[in-house]
């Protein structure tokens, strides 16, 4: 009889996942080089597939900490709404049939790229309606702060 030690876990709201940090840099280097690829570069069909399916898998767990941060935002802000449409992008594309070609491949990438870009913004947004003044709100003088 053969015993497993490892231990399966059920987590359908993502909790567990919530509080792990993404390991970026790896996938920022891989998003990288894919960009970077010339039409000279010949990779098997099967190393583009295996490519674009590290990107779909990061990509996924990007597009989640965005919801997971969009979540906390008022709901008629606008970094609220651009986050909507770049997920609304992202799960069109994810949906999408992978390929094994370096034009899959780099569609993903560039997917990872726009969430982390997105991601970045969410980040700089305060996620309370009048926590902080924001760029297009008007500073208001008070008597303390004339000069």
């Amino acid at each position: 009889m053969h015993t497993s030690t490892h231990t399966v876990l059920y987590d359908p709201e993502g909790l567990i996942e919530a509080g792990l940090p993404l390991d970026r840099e790896p996938y920022e280097s891989l998003v990288k080089a894919v960009l970077a690829w010339t039409g000279e570069d010949t990779l098997t069909t099967r190393d583009y597939e295996q490519i674009a399916l590290q990107l779909t898998g990061h990509a996924r767990a990007v597009a989640s900490d965005v919801r997971r941060r969009l979540d906390q935002l008022p709901k008629n802000s606008g970094p609220r709404a651009l986050a909507e449409i770049v997920l609304r992008e992202a799960e069109g594309r994810l949906s999408a049939k992978l390929e094994g070609t370096a034009h899959c491949a780099r569609n993903r990438a560039r997917l990872v790229r726009t969430l982390y870009e997105r991601l970045d913004r969410l980040e700089t947004t305060p996620a309370r309606r009048g926590a902080h003044r924001t760029e297009t709100e008007p500073m208001t003088a008070t008597a303390d702060s004339r000069v």
